[in-house]
């Protein structure tokens, strides 16, 4: 049985774990703590612009913020059973994969989880480094991008329990930093007449789902991180309801606000998101305050990028070399090169940031919806919980190194969703006959599904219950006979 919860050390103190389980003794916290942290993940800028895009695309925001809620509700369910997965294994999400895919054919999803991590981190660093430059009056972009890089680095390296802190910040940070710049929106313009003067556009709308879904579904890959110390005994329904709670409202309290800016701002909003969001906020110390709710938003989220990061490079290096753990000087080493890399590319790609992060977005969705699809119905579907955790790391063990039927399922859910593209330089076949609406993330859920439920049903062998470390099997999660 799990040991009592010990005490709690400090948020400062850094965390000695990387990719290994985390052993019953380490254990510590309670659900809402993933409510603060993914309600202040999503309460940020990004997310504002997220919402915003809808409208840009042709979406009248009448029709914006309900096709927004849909595809957060949507994508939210997802993500949280992700979440869910934490407490029961203490296992990174990522690692956890290895079920599915084989310890060495993870690396395959693998590979697009860092690129996304990657651009994510970039992305965000380019909107943070706005809000550092009016906060310090620098020069340009570029210096506040770098202050920001830092920060990023200097919170992650803690770790674990300091991206918690900082997610329970961000939450009260972002409540009232964004409420009071919502008061200010209609304060200050007639929102009622710039909204429902658009008629309904059936590809607008679903576009709008699509850019909600795609916020909830690019979270997948992070969720279990930051549920895995969680105590195994904790209920897998709390852990999925204040995950889902908090991300989806969190998502589209400021998607709402993005899709209402641009409907009365329009192309004023897309040259200077920040700079706007700043000026909405009145005299300069309220638009001070509004830049550093940005930047406390901006730091959560990003530290989830570069903690991701990092272990995702590990998981996929530890793939090949056998390692289960790292020092804590190669852990410092690996979070600091990845912040780098990703404050290069942001430094390097600020210009046109709004269309580029559409197109990311969408194209991310056709990535991971397929992993999703596969980790999830075999979790939940297919082993039902239970997963011999020690053969996560051998190549020789129960998952092997590839798993044919989980790879070809995933190369078929991504190539489907291929003619229902609507991205930027490619439109597929089918999506024109949808008069230009994108429904390749669903295509890729329920396709993948499908592929993979009758095949693994036939070929995986899952333990009897869950083995863990200690040779301890868990039988609770077994089907009843």
């Amino acid at each position: 049985m799990p040991s009592p919860e010990p005490p709690s050390p400090s948020p400062l103190a850094a965390e000695r774990r990387t990719i290994e389980v985390i052993p019953d003794a380490e254990r510590h916290g309670a659900p809402h703590s993933q409510f603060t942290l993914w309600f202040g993940a999503s309460m940020q800028i990004t997310a504002v612009v997220d919402g915003a895009l809808a409208v840009v695309s042709g979406a009248d925001a009448l029709w914006a913020v309900p096709a927004l809620l849909a595809g957060n509700v949507l994508g939210g369910v997802v993500m949280a059973l992700h979440s869910a997965q934490g407490p029961r294994l203490g296992v990174p999400q990522m690692i956890s994969s290895r079920a599915q895919f084989g310890v060495h054919g993870a690396v395959v999803p693998l590979v697009m989880v860092i690129l996304m991590y990657l651009g994510f981190a970039a992305t965000g660093s380019v909107l943070a480094g706005q809000a550092v430059r009016r906060l310090l009056h620098l020069p340009g972009t570029t210096p506040g991008i770098l202050v920001f890089g830092a920060l990023t680095a200097a919170v992650a390296l803690a770790g674990y329990r300091l991206i918690h802190l900082a997610g329970r910040v961000a939450t009260v940070a972002g409540s009232l930093g964004l409420g009071y710049l919502l008061v200010a929106l209609f304060s200050r313009y007639d929102v009622g007449a710039h909204v429902g003067n658009r008629p309904f556009d059936a590809a607008a709308f679903l576009l709008a789902v699509s850019l909600g879904a795609g916020w909830q579904l690019t979270f997948g890959p992070y969720v279990a991180d930051y549920s895995r110390y969680l105590p195994r005994n904790t209920s897998p329904r709390a852990a999925f309801w204040a995950t889902f709670a908090g991300s989806v409202t969190g998502a589209q309290w400021a998607m709402t606000l993005g899709a209402l800016i641009a409907a009365v701002a329009g192309k004023r909003f897309l040259s200077d998101q920040v700079g706007f969001v700043g000026g909405l906020a009145g005299p300069e110390a309220a638009a001070l305050l509004v830049y550093l709710v940005v930047l406390v938003g901006k730091l959560t989220v990003n530290c989830l990028n570069a903690y991701g990061g990092f272990m995702s490079v590990l998981t996929t290096v530890t793939a090949f070399d056998g390692r289960s753990r790292i020092s804590p000087a190669a852990r410092a080493a690996y979070i600091t090169a990845f912040t780098a890399a990703a404050t290069a590319v942001a430094v390097a790609a600020s210009a046109d940031f709004l269309d580029n992060f559409k197109n990311f977005v969408l194209l991310l969705l056709m990535v991971f919806t397929p992993w999703s699809a596969i980790n999830l119905t075999d979790y939940y579907l297919v082993s039902r919980e239970r997963v011999d955790i020690p053969a996560l790391y051998d190549p020789d063990g129960r998952y092997g190194r590839w798993n044919v039927p989980a790879l070809t399922c995933y190369a078929a859910g991504v190539l489907a969703q291929i003619p229902f593209l609507a991205q930027k330089l490619y439109t597929g076949p089918l999506t024109e006959r949808l008069g230009g609406a994108d429904v390749s993330w669903i295509v890729g859920l329920v396709l993948t599904a499908a592929l993979y439920l009758p095949w693994a049903r036939r070929t995986s062998r899952p333990p009897a219950g869950t083995i863990h470390p200690d040779g301890e099997r868990d039988l609770t999660a077994a089907p009843s006979a």
